[in-house]
């Protein structure tokens, strides 16, 4: 498929990041009163509010992705939850969009879309998910609606999505040998909690595990668990919210918000895979690199032009292909790229999931593909704090990979930064 250039230019601006609540933060406690999906929509529009001088009167449409509020909260139609942000927002137009655990990447993809279209000039985009409403098991039921529920759900795993991308380790075991890979996500697991020890908004932020290495390397558990995955092969159950603003030049001035404060999108692709069947290629992430290959034809970059990375690693095995989708790598050389320290946040040839990425920093389902351009903007801005990678000045562009199901529902986006 042949893309069109941006009929004109979209920004970002104003990102914000709620705490990723779960297991692992110190404020968790599973048996004790915890935000609601309320909390954490009007947090993040705030934070949002407060970097535009809080004059939300000057937004003009939002959209809010979520995957699962119906079943784990109980509550749909959440546009009408994003008037409680501020009063000025009553009435505007706002969209609902979910596509699995890449909601968000839907969230940025439709915000986009206003811009170009011209039905707006600032469009805020809000991701949520709250999951910590039901036990484990539970939420794994809820889960498993990413994937074709009424073909795949009587007849899978307990732990539904744990298995799929289980069965993509056992196979890349026997392709490239069982202790190169396990290693290699071993290893992708240390840097998600090395990463997110220096984002305080992290869900691992709080861990102080002086081996993690050893960790990463536990054993899989069949009878317990899946039989190729261990529990930290695995993002967390998370709450919480992102936010951030999409305008025109236009739009900008409106907000008052200088040009070395945005970052300017400058390519997009967005794909979808028939639910009902299985992968093509269990070693591929398949529908992930069509859209990424999407987002550089309409750029005009190539992967060399990036120098900054976020992928979806709702599991250590899918941040791994996350490399050859993102053409960082050649198939099958994802191993010993991340072995040779060059995903690595300061030194490496290509920072990768800086903030901790789902593994690390937490996984709110329907509101990581937003974090994700947060965290894109934050770094090409210069704002990530303690975070903040060392970026190559020759490549001032940041590529995301939002991914909905096994490989199904896939955006991704190429921000470049401004002076």
């Amino acid at each position: 498929m042949t893309m069109q250039k941006m009929r004109k230019k979209v920004y970002c601006a104003a990102g914000y990041n709620t705490i990723s609540l779960g297991t692992g933060r110190k404020e968790f406690h599973p048996k004790k009163p915890r935000p609601g999906l309320e909390h954490y929509i009007i947090e993040a529009g705030k934070g949002v509010l407060e970097q535009i001088g809080g004059n939300a009167a000057l937004i003009e449409e939002a959209v809010i992705s979520n995957f699962m509020a119906a079943r784990f909260n109980r509550q749909g139609n959440l546009p009408g939850i994003i008037p409680m942000i501020h009063p000025d927002l009553e009435y505007i137009p706002c969209t609902r969009v979910e596509g699995a655990c890449g909601s968000g990447g839907l969230a940025l993809y439709t915000a986009v879309k206003s811009v170009l279209a011209e039905t707006a000039d600032v469009v805020l985009a809000v991701g949520v998910e709250v999951q910590n409403t039901v036990k484990a098991i539970y939420g794994a039921d809820i889960l498993a609606g990413a994937g074709y529920y009424a073909g795949e759900r009587k007849e899978g795993h307990a732990y539904f999505f744990p298995a799929k991308f289980s069965d993509r380790a056992g196979v890349l075991y026997e392709k490239f040998g069982h202790d190169k890979v396990r290693e290699a996500m071993a290893l992708w697991y240390v840097q998600a909690v090395e990463n997110a020890r220096r984002c305080p908004k992290a869900q691992e932020h709080h861990n102080t595990n002086p081996d993690l290495f050893a960790t990463g390397m536990t054993p899989p558990n069949p009878k317990g668990f899946v039989d190729h995955l261990n529990v930290f092969d695995c993002s967390k159950v998370s709450d919480g919210a992102s936010a951030l603003i999409f305008a025109s030049a236009k739009g900008l001035k409106k907000l008052g918000i200088a040009l070395k404060d945005t970052v300017e999108v400058v390519g997009y692709g967005q794909s979808e895979c028939n639910l009902s069947q299985p992968p093509s290629d269990m070693t591929r992430l398949t529908t992930s690199k069509r859209s990424v290959e999407k987002a550089y034809q309409m750029s005009g970059l190539t992967p060399r032009d990036i120098g900054l990375l976020e992928v979806h690693d709702c599991f250590t095995i899918s941040g791994l292909l996350s490399l050859e989708a993102a053409g960082m790598v050649e198939y099958g050389q994802w191993c010993d790229f991340v072995k040779d320290g060059k995903t690595h946040y300061q030194n490496g040839d290509i920072p990768t999931n800086a903030s901790g990425g789902l593994v690390g920093f937490g996984h709110y389902t329907g509101g990581t593909g937003v974090r994700q351009a947060v965290d894109c903007l934050h770094h090409l801005t210069g704002k990530a704090g303690d975070y903040q990678v060392k970026l190559n000045p020759n490549k001032p562009h940041g590529l995301m990979i939002s991914m909905g199901g096994n490989d199904k529902t896939v955006t991704a986006m190429i921000f470049r930064k401004n002076e």
